[in-house]
């Protein structure tokens, strides 16, 4: 299995570590076609073959750029797996039918934002799709006639939702199966821990994908607020007693969650993504959990 493991029960196998790839096209790093492909390689080469897109990023530009990235390159479609998510229309220039930015969960939306996600990929199928946010209008019985359609025709083989409440994934799962749900998560961002999240995760035996490990880049910024500035300090103090990074240290407190987190990474870069891995060669303590726990709300559990 080597640095695979399995989603859920009967989900599909993925590497520990997802590569996102958000920032990877115009929103962030507007890699050319040739460093897409090298760094597609360098995951692969690292065993992250597991990649996590949506079809908004870039203004609906990424997914191609990566489809054309991942042909030309030399990885074959079965050494990845491919995620993506739908549901959000964003107004920009490639979609100037959209005259604001709201939410389309429709049975004819999902399906045709997967065929669109299939042009895009240049794949036949896409191995997990999410709706990428809860529409207050939407209608569960029409998402899982979606899904049900797509998986028998053979277009995406698992599915999942992203940023939705406990009630709603509930909901959702009495209709249609699900293997995941991916949520934000990260040593500034609590609220799952405690709002019934994760342990509705370990309730259903899927495990959760994670976005913004790293609270998005704050953990690095610059910040003129006094009360996160504090905040980032005692966390600075956790990581400089035990000689950890402090991204090594974010990585490691989600890690350690019972719930058996995946990480997905932001960066574009193969160095910085490595830092998810290797964290998985380390293991902490309950009370060295707690420590950052305490570090990050500024006072002492009940």
């Amino acid at each position: 299995m080597g640095f695979k493991t399995r989603l859920s029960k009967k989900g599909p196998e993925l590497s520990k570590v997802i590569a996102g790839v958000m920032n990877w096209g115009q929103w962030g790093a507007k890699l050319d076609q040739q460093a897409m492909s090298t760094l597609i390689e360098a995951c692969v080469d690292h065993e992250i073959t597991s990649f996590d897109h949506a079809d908004i990023y870039g203004g609906y530009t990424t997914e191609a750029e990566f489809g054309e990235a991942l042909s030309s390159s030399s990885i074959k479609r079965d050494q990845v797996q491919l995620i993506t998510k739908c549901g959000i229309c964003y107004p920009c220039e490639a979609r100037p039918e959209f005259a604001i930015k709201s939410y389309n969960t429709t049975k004819r939306y999902i399906m045709d934002c997967a065929d669109r996600s299939l042009r895009n990929l240049q794949t036949k199928y896409i191995d997990v799709l999410l709706i990428h946010r809860p529409s207050p209008l939407m209608n569960i019985s029409e998402i899982a006639e979606a899904f049900s359609a797509l998986k028998a025709a053979g277009k995406v083989n698992y599915f999942g939702v992203s940023n939705f409440s406990t009630t709603q994934l509930q909901m959702l799962q009495s209709h249609f199966p699900l293997v995941t749900h991916q949520i934000e998560a990260s040593i500034l961002h609590l609220d799952p821990f405690l709002n019934g999240t994760f342990d509705q995760c370990q309730k259903n035996h899927f495990r959760p994908m994670i976005w913004s490990p790293l609270g998005g880049g704050k953990l690095f910024g610059e910040s003129i607020d006094f009360e996160f500035v504090n905040r980032r300090s005692r966390l600075m103090e956790v990581a400089n007693r035990y000689d950890w990074s402090i991204d090594e240290m974010a990585y490691l407190f989600l890690l350690h969650h019972p719930a058996r987190l995946f990480p997905v990474t932001g960066s574009s870069k193969i160095d910085r993504i490595l830092i998810a891995k290797q964290a998985y060669e380390k293991e902490i303590t309950n009370d060295q959990w707690f420590e950052i726990w305490t570090a990050s709300t500024g006072k002492r559990v009940p």
